[in-house]
């Protein structure tokens, strides 16, 4: 008589698997009554074999098979989620990053949307059969960069206030990879690994040596390297009309980066200003914008010049003692942000916006004469989703002494933010946004001369020829937040068609 073959089935584990043992050799494992028939008809046995029953019995089948593949799909679908916005984030920084650090952390998504891949595909094999080993310790390792990178810009948008649709985003994940977290360490999901202490050793230092590595690129360097750009204005040779009743004053103006960091500049000003005899005071001649359009970028070594002609009317009662020429523009960094294009054509008079109801105030803000605005976005795709779009709005200004003059803001669009004028001035006001954007108004140096020794030239010219310039009066500026600013008399040759402003 044959021997009949020894059957055992183990001890139930924390999946509900039970192993099969024929004859001292595993036959596989199984969950529920149905599968052990099968292997048994895999082996050649019959149902009513007689099987010894390890720790539980026959009638001990823990699997819940719908349970197992909820947990399993919901697993999944978090990993997924994370995988798609680590890839959007990754995508536009890899292409579109203005800083080599954004691109490297754009690249650093891309790599870890790839392993959020891989772990929604090995729940599959986790909650299924697992065959493979290191199926759970992929999807520890997935819900882990989940939770970290999260919860760690959930924290910066909180602190900064940014409240988007990314803010959401970061807090379900960190909901989602809470509970991922904790199914994973009640099943020990490491237990596939040797030395798991030491591999996670191994890998936490190299990852806290590339963060460090990555903040130094992305957020030292560029603060540390401070814009350096210069406005000058001065006088070319006056002259007079044919019976000498208007005297044309031509004014050379000239913006150049003579730092390492590329600018868009905003915004401009000139001032124009005759000293009357006796005062102490200068008088507004005439003012305008000299760099356009408005946003143009402004590389290192690049320059920017413009020349106007001011008409003022019967210089023999002038009376002025002298003549002075100054300038003003406000540029932000183009390493930290990107200027909408729509900038330059969105200027708009204060008639216009009144008519649209933008101003709440009937009267406006006051003094306003018309207004630039677009949206601004940041550096790279991760500062948009942790600090949101931003827009830029400049005013021009009449104030009631006929004084012209320039401000600029930066807010989020949603903020409502009224024009004050007691921010004008004052360093602190908006300080921490002039400094994420480098926000800086450019003081230009000042060209000064007497005026009856250029109306002596005007009448000797006649014909308004160069002659000799004016004196440039001025020296280095330092804004708030450090930026060096300083004038220079430097200009090259080039010329456009100057406007004239008559007095």
């Amino acid at each position: 008589m044959a021997k009949k073959p020894a059957v055992s089935v183990g001890m139930p584990d924390e999946l509900g698997f039970r192993r099969v043992i024929i004859d001292g050799k595993s036959a596989g494992k199984v969950r529920s009554p149905r599968q052990l028939r099968r292997v048994l008809h895999r082996a050649g046995l019959p149902v009513e074999h007689d099987i010894h029953w390890l720790g539980e019995d026959s009638t001990v089948w823990p699997d819940r098979a719908w349970r197992r593949r909820i947990v399993g799909v919901f697993m999944a679908v978090g990993l997924l989620w994370a995988a798609y916005v680590l890839a959007r984030i990754g995508i536009e920084d890899t292409s579109d990053a203005l800083t080599y650090g954004g691109r490297i952390a754009g690249v650093t998504f891309i790599v870890l949307t790839v392993v959020e891949v891989g772990a929604a595909i090995a729940t599959l094999d986790y909650w299924g059969k697992r065959r493979f080993t290191y199926a759970g310790v992929l999807i520890l390792f997935g819900a882990t960069v989940a939770f970290c990178i999260s919860s760690m810009l959930l924290v910066v948008q909180l602190i900064g206030q940014a409240y988007n649709s990314y803010a959401l985003c970061w807090a379900a994940l960190v909901l989602w990879s809470t509970w991922a977290l904790s199914v994973l360490a009640r099943g020990r999901a490491w237990k596939g690994l040797q030395n798991p202490k030491r591999i996670a050793i191994g890998a936490l230092i190299p990852t806290l040596l590339a963060a460090a590595n990555l903040t130094y690129a992305q957020f030292y360097v560029p603060y540390v390297t401070s814009p350096l750009v210069e406005s000058t204005a001065e006088f070319r040779a006056a002259s007079l009309n044919k019976d000498g009743t208007v005297m044309y004053i031509p004014v050379h103006m000239q913006v150049k980066n003579s730092g390492q960091v590329p600018v868009y500049v905003l915004g401009s000003i000139f001032w124009v200003e005759g000293l009357p005899e006796g005062a102490k005071r200068f008088k507004l001649i005439n003012s305008g914008e000299f760099v356009t359009p408005p946003g143009r970028p402004l590389n290192p070594g690049e320059e920017i010049t413009q020349d106007a002609v001011v008409e003022l009317n019967h210089p023999e009662n002038s009376h002025y003692e002298a003549v002075s020429a100054k300038t003003e523009v406000w540029v932000i960094r183009k390493d930290r942000t990107k200027l909408a294009a729509s900038y330059e054509r969105s200027k708009k008079s204060i008639e216009i916006l009144r008519k649209e109801g933008v101003d709440k105030d009937p009267e406006g803000p006051p003094g306003v004469q018309f207004r630039y605005q677009s949206e601004l976005s940041n550096s790279n795709e991760l500062l948009n989703a942790t600090r949101g779009m931003q827009r830029v709005t400049l005013w021009w200004v009449r104030d009631a002494g006929n004084w012209t003059y320039i401000h600029v803001q930066v807010a989020p669009p949603d903020a409502e933010e009224p024009f004050d004028l007691r921010n004008l001035g004052n360093a602190d006001a908006n300080k921490e946004t002039r400094e994420r954007y480098g926000l800086t108004k450019v003081p230009g140096s000042m060209a000064q001369t007497p005026f009856l020794a250029l109306l002596e030239r005007a009448k000797r010219s006649g014909s308004g020829r160069p002659g000799d310039r004016g004196r440039a009066v001025g020296g280095p500026h330092r804004t708030a937040h450090g930026d060096s600013l300083r004038s220079s008399r430097s200009a090259r040759p080039g010329y456009t068609r100057p406007p004239r402003f008559a007095v």
